[in-house]
Parts: C-alpha cells; structure tokens; sequence
C-alpha cells in the first residue's frame, strides 16, 4: 500500500487486488474524509478487487472536499467542471501507472455528486458507478453518451441533505442518456448502513 503525491497533486492510496476478475473500485470520500475512509467498505463489498483512493484537494475549512460549494446543496460549477477534469486525468495516470481496466466508482456524498459528474462531463473514464447519497452535480442537463454503464443510486429516505426529489432526478437523467440504473431508497438518513452495504455487495458482484 502506498500513498503518492503525483503531478495531478492527488494523494492517494492504490491497493493492488487479488482477483483479476474483479474490476477496480475509484474510492471517493465524503466531505471531511480522506483517502482512507472507503478503504473498508471497499475490501467488504468488493473482495479482491483493486483500490484507487484519491483524497479531494479542496478544503472547507479543514475538511477535504472534491469540489467547492457556494452553500449545502449549491455546487460552484466552474470549479466542478474544472475538479472533474482534474480527477478524469488522474484516473488516467493511475491506470497506467498501476495497470487497470477503467474503473467502478463508488462515492459517498460528495464523493458520490463528482462520480456522477465524471459520468457526465467524462463518461469515457468510468465503466460505471455505485452513487450513495449523490445529488444532481450540474444544472445543465448532460448529452453524454452512457449506453451500457451500470449505475446504482441508494438514496435515504430520511436524507436532510440530499432531498428525495433531487435523488430522482440523478436517476432520471443517467437513464436518459444510457445508463442502466438501479435506483433504491432506503428507510435511511445521510449516513451508510448495512442496508446499503448488503446492495453494494450483490450489485458488485454482477459488474
């Protein structure tokens, strides 16, 4: 296990798997997490498969974030598109760095909103996606060609943050431009269970 500061300034750890078979995992951390926190939930949902784990370069005060935001709920755009960028190119300095397939994302929260706008704005970088507590990243509706990618979204029911509306509408447009989305709302607040742990294990296990 290593933790590297490349040129894209993305630390982050890279566990190499043990199954071939099984296609790598983007781990994307929530807000004030860090390159570690979905080390766990990755080795449990997906066993054997390869770990890329970025921490997001942007502070709100001391907690690291992937993208900037003008208040809870309201994305800065412009340094969105611009992080997404960022993250697209690390993703591609990391395949051939460490020798990987494109990956499965699988984000939390804010994690989750800059995998749903890799989607978007980079679909060629991701070979799907596991969204947990995501919202719609960008206004504008996206014209990206997503046929064939798998997606699950697991929203709470009892989410203060992210509200159940914006969650469909996520689901809605990902369908809308290809991708084969599985969308479960679970009787949940903002936090991860084992609800969601047991769907993110049994969707993984068919990717």
């Amino acid at each position: 296990m290593t933790a590297t500061t490349v040129d894209t300034d993305f630390i982050h750890v890279f566990e190499p798997g043990s199954d071939p078979a099984r296609r790598p995992l983007l781990l994307l951390h929530g807000t004030g997490g860090d390159e570690r926190d979905l080390l766990s939930l990755g080795r449990t949902v997906a066993p054997g498969a390869s770990l890329l784990s970025p921490r997001g370069k942007v502070l709100e005060g001391s907690a690291p974030r992937f993208f900037r935001r003008l208040a809870e709920g309201v994305f800065d755009e412009a340094d969105l598109k611009r992080r997404t960028d960022e993250l697209a190119e690390f993703v591609l300095w990391a395949r051939e760095r460490y020798g990987l397939p494109a990956p499965l994302a699988l984000g939390f929260s804010n994690g989750a909103n800059i995998a749903a706008a890799l989607l978007q704005q980079r679909p060629e970088i991701l070979a799907g996606a596991a969204l947990l507590r995501a919202m719609v990243p960008f206004v504008e509706v996206s014209d990206a060609d997503l046929a064939g990618k798998p997606v699950l979204i697991l929203s709470g029911a009892l989410d203060p943050i992210v509200p159940k509306t914006d969650a469909e509408a996520l689901a809605c447009r990902l369908s809308g431009s290809g991708a084969t989305v599985e969308h479960r709302v679970l009787p949940a607040g903002h936090g991860l269970g084992q609800a969601d742990i047991g769907l993110l294990k049994d969707w993984l296990a068919h990717r």
